[in-house]
């Protein structure tokens, strides 16, 4: 990361989803959203990043504690609530541009709740397991397939928004005992760089990354459409089938994970 996208973007928590893949979800989660929306939050993607990292430091504490537990308490939910309300306030009172940005900063739950380490449980994992597994999806961005993860999710409206958010969390927790098996053997870490696409890791860290990017767009698009925000020109993501592991040469961004089965894809990214 360049010394000046630090300078620019306060630093993320210790554990958590760092800065580009953060970006990179977002950016990715804006293809799903109607066209208007996308262009308004990538109009203002700088503030929207910096915000999401000034989240309220009490409802940071208190999710972070429900994500170690692998539960959401009402409370958790309810300040995650109020924090769209006063989006939705926002926008009925014509403040558009401070809406969007808010709007944009409420990524940081969905993308948590969707984060295999982040789940990991109150002991976590040895110290260097989670550098090495950010490292190595940071590194494997351009393989990853990004797919759709539940497509039912963007119609949601905010009052279903908390279930939602406990079932990824339900999700995430089955998905952190392989980061501790595959990045930590033998009473060391394992370097991100000896693995490849065919690791368990690539495979944890997709999906994650995938449920990260379809949570964002449905979190954002419920609160979007209670304000009665353009929802015309919406994407339409593909379904493709793939035929085995592909031909030689063929990079896994460019199909589902083999044995996937029919997956619903999104566009290319640009």
């Amino acid at each position: 990361m360049s010394l000046l996208l630090c300078a620019a973007v306060p630093c993320p928590p210790a554990a958590a989803w760092t800065t580009r893949l953060m970006e990179s979800m977002a950016r990715d989660a804006r293809r799903l959203l109607p066209r208007s929306l996308a262009q308004l939050l990538a109009e203002r993607e700088k503030q929207v990043l910096e915000e999401a990292w000034r989240f309220p430091p009490s409802l940071s504490q208190s999710l972070a504690g429900d994500l170690a537990s692998g539960r959401l308490r009402e409370e958790t939910i309810r300040a995650a609530d109020a924090q769209a309300a006063e989006v939705v306030e926002l926008f009925r009172n014509r403040q558009v541009s401070e809406g969007v940005v808010r709007l944009g900063a409420l990524l940081r739950v969905p993308a948590d709740v969707s984060d295999p380490v982040l789940s990991a449980g109150t002991d976590g994992y040895p110290a260097g397991v989670t550098r090495e597994y950010y490292a190595f999806v940071e590194g494997s961005l351009e393989k990853i397939p990004v797919v759709l993860d539940d497509a039912g999710a963007l119609r949601l409206d905010r009052r279903a928004l908390g279930a939602y958010w406990q079932r990824l969390l339900d999700r995430s927790r089955t998905d952190s005992p392989v980061i501790r098996i595959e990045l930590f053997r033998g009473g060391r870490v394992v370097d991100h760089r000896t693995l490849d696409y065919r690791s368990p890791v690539f495979g944890v860290g997709s999906l994650a990354y995938s449920r990260g990017v379809t949570a964002i767009a449905a979190t954002w698009l419920a609160v979007w459409r209670e304000v009665r925000g353009d929802a015309t020109r919406m994407p339409v993501p593909k379904e493709v089938t793939p035929a085995g592991g592909g031909p030689p040469g063929v990079e896994p961004s460019r199909r589902p994970p083999p044995g996937s089965g029919s997956r619903t894809v999104m566009e290319e990214r640009p």
